[in-house]
Formats: C-alpha cells, structure tokens, sequence
C-alpha cells in the first residue's frame, strides 16, 4: 500500500485495501438497492440521510443501521486501527464517464474527525485544494482514503467533470465509478 509521494497532511491513501472478490460483492449488493435521483448523479443513504440543501443532519434523518455488506470493510477498518469506532453515515455516490463533484470540505458541524472514502468500479483523479495550492491523486478501483486533520478540515476535495484523466503522462478513460463515503454523524 504505497502513499503517494504528496498528499494533504493529514491523508492517507491506502491501494488495493479491499480483495477483488470483496470489491464485486459491494457492487453486486449495491445494484440491488435503489438509487435517489435528485442529484446530477445517483445517491443511496444509509445510517442517517444527509440534507444537501439545508448542509446538515439530524436525528430526524435517521434511516437505521448501516448495511450489513459494509460489516466486513468496517471490520478490517477496527482491526488495522484505522478507525476507533463505527461510522454510523454512508453516502453511496455514481459517477458516470463526465461527472464529478464540486470542490467541498464535508459538512464540518455535521460529521466527525475522520472521513472515509472506497473507490469501485473505474479509477479517476481527485483534487485536493487549498488557497493557491492543488495536489491532484489518482485514485485506482478498491483504494481508500482516509481523510483527518489539515486534509479533512483545511482542504477541499472534488473530482472534475470529464470523461478522462491524465496522471504523469498516461491517460486514463473513466468508466462508471461508486464511491462509498462513510462518516460519524456529529448530533447537537
């Protein structure tokens, strides 16, 4: 699990964190649950559902538990110390070849110290800014950021609206991309 040479203080990029097998398994279990479709681009919630208009949530938006084919990359999470406690919020988020998210830094009030994020399906960059400087990583199929610190709280993250990406001189065509983004829900 190499970490790429610069990255946001405070991110850590881990390659091949899940088994292939694993990776079909989530998408195959994904597929079977519905989409909402009041984005630009498809959105499952679970644990709480995060309101995009008002940038918040509450106990009110309680769904239930999370699911139970997200047991097993939580577990592996506790067991590499990579995580304390459960997340209890995960966003499913697709993108299509030319979609994107615009530059944010996760709802700071909503949700606690770490965040996470598991690439499936295709690779594509993601870029991190803050004032004047951009670091741009290349994410590849069942990789996993962990987002603290500077990069969870100083650096907006977001991944540009095209079809394709380059990374040191290669070119690399997207194809459809599931990112599962998990958090802990900060309550008032």
């Amino acid at each position: 699990m190499e970490q790429p040479p610069s990255t946001p203080p405070g991110l850590l990029y881990m390659q091949d964190f899940i088994a292939p097998e694993y990776h079909d398994y989530l998408v195959a279990c994904i597929d079977q649950q519905p989409w909402l479709t009041d984005l630009r681009r498809r959105v499952q919630h679970y644990g709480y559902r995060y309101d995009y208009k008002s940038r918040s949530v509450d106990a009110s938006q309680f769904l239930g538990p999370l699911p139970d084919w997200s047991r097993p990359f939580l577990a592996q999470l506790l067991e590499k110390s990579l995580l304390a406690e459960f997340p209890d919020q995960l966003i499913v988020n697709e993108y299509e070849p030319g979609q994107g998210i615009a530059a944010h830094i996760d709802c700071l009030p909503c949700f606690g110290e770490i965040i996470l994020s598991l690439t499936l399906g295709s690779t594509c960059m993601m870029d991190f800014t803050r004032a004047e400087e951009k670091i741009s990583l290349l994410l590849q199929p069942r990789s996993l950021v962990i987002m603290q610190g500077e990069a969870r709280h100083l650096w907006k993250h977001g991944i540009p609206a095209r079809k394709s990406d380059q990374y040191h001189g290669i070119s690399f065509d997207r194809q459809r991309r599931i990112s599962l983004t998990f958090r802990k829900v900060v309550l008032a």
